[in-house]
């Protein structure tokens, strides 16, 4: 495991509203996965900026769901409030070998309002 700076620290329980989004991914429901978001939240998923309500939805609904997207959590960090979810990804998508991204969180007012997942490469250093 990679080492984390000092104000990081791994932790064993998701924020309620991190583990609601996931857990309405694995649920394969759209309304459920909406409801985490802030209205004008944004997401970058594989480089793409995602931005508001209506956006997030379309990126929901053409690949979470009809893909059957589903997350296995393998570790969360808590970085100065911000959590790093390292999750497994699984779904009817064809894509070669297991697929573990980072999703980096960041969370206002009980909702998710920044997204970003990543498919991160070892660091060299």
């Amino acid at each position: 495991m990679p080492s984390q700076p000092l104000p990081s620290k791994i932790i064993n329980e998701l924020p309620p509203i991190i583990g609601e989004h996931i857990d309405a991914i694995n649920a394969h429901d759209p309304d459920r996965i909406m409801n985490t978001f802030a209205v004008d939240a944004y997401v970058n998923d594989d480089r793409r900026e995602i931005w508001g309500a209506d956006a997030i939805r379309k990126l929901i609904d053409n690949e979470f769901i009809k893909f059957k997207v589903t997350m296995d959590v393998r570790e969360i960090v808590d970085h100065y409030g911000d959590i790093v979810v390292t999750a497994k990804y699984d779904g009817t998508y064809d894509l070669p070998g297991e697929v573990v991204m980072s999703n980096y969180f960041s969370i206002r007012d009980g909702k998710i309002v920044g997204l970003s997942i990543i498919l991160n490469q070892p660091s060299p250093y």
